[in-house]
């Protein structure tokens, strides 16, 4: 981060371009490149710590779905929350996610676990932190990194076009508790994680509401079928 951003898509540095210049920010610029400096490996790649914004443009943003950080361990993170790089073992909350999605639309679960092809049609993949240290879960929490997505998630919810906003667990419900439910849609449930999926997250149906709601507001679906040649 010591210079702008890399592979940001425009449409969200005018609206976050505070948050850049905040003090903040250069904090976290700091703890990262003095991180960076000791040798500890960062994950995801830094081409990737916006990968979610680049990959969804704001005015493009139907869904949110909310994580708390990334994958810590080799390989596994690229900028993208619950989502791995094909080739990587799926996730535990990943394959809860697919048990529900074929429960609700009848699609069978993909052979891996990148979900690109969401992120690309308009499913904001948002984890909370950015960030993480090689082998070391939540390194990198409370350094800013959640400010700036909480300014995110405020770019989202002051959007005219009303959004889906998914939100699994008490963690991602807390950081998106201002958003007005009265414009958009916000799904809530427990998260899929096998320690407390078995409490309510199954029959949720959270992607037919989703692609409801998208079409009662003159938007096209989101096609939730994860193909088996996926783009990086």
């Amino acid at each position: 981060m010591s210079e702008r951003p890399v592979r940001l898509d425009e449409s969200w540095i005018t609206p976050l371009q505070k948050e850049f210049d905040s003090a903040y920010m250069q904090e976290l610029r700091a703890f990262l490149a003095e991180e960076k400096k000791q040798g500890k490996q960062i994950f995801p790649i830094g081409a990737h710590w916006f990968r979610a914004l680049n990959l969804t443009p704001l005015g493009k943003v139907k869904v949110v779905i909310l994580g708390q950080d990334p994958y810590h361990g080799e390989g596994q993170a690229h900028g993208l929350c619950f989502s791995v790089p094909a080739g990587i073992r799926i996730p535990p909350s990943l394959v809860n996610i697919y048990k529900e999605m074929q429960s609700d639309l009848g699609i069978p679960p993909a052979s891996h676990g990148n979900l690109t092809h969401w992120a690309q049609q308009g499913v904001l993949l948002l984890n909370s932190v950015l960030t993480v240290e090689r082998g070391q879960a939540a390194s990198h929490q409370k350094k800013g990194w959640e400010r700036f997505t909480d300014a995110v998630i405020r770019c989202v919810n002051e959007q005219d076009t009303p959004v889906v906003f998914i939100l699994w667990g008490a963690y991602a419900q807390r950081k998106a508790a201002f958003v007005d439910a009265s414009r958009h849609l916000v799904l809530k449930n427990v998260h899929p994680s096998p320690l407390s999926a078995h409490n309510g997250f199954f029959g949720g149906q959270y992607f037919s509401k989703a692609n409801e709601f998208l079409e009662k507001n003159g938007m096209e679906p989101v096609g939730w079928a994860i193909s088996e040649i996926c783009e990086e």
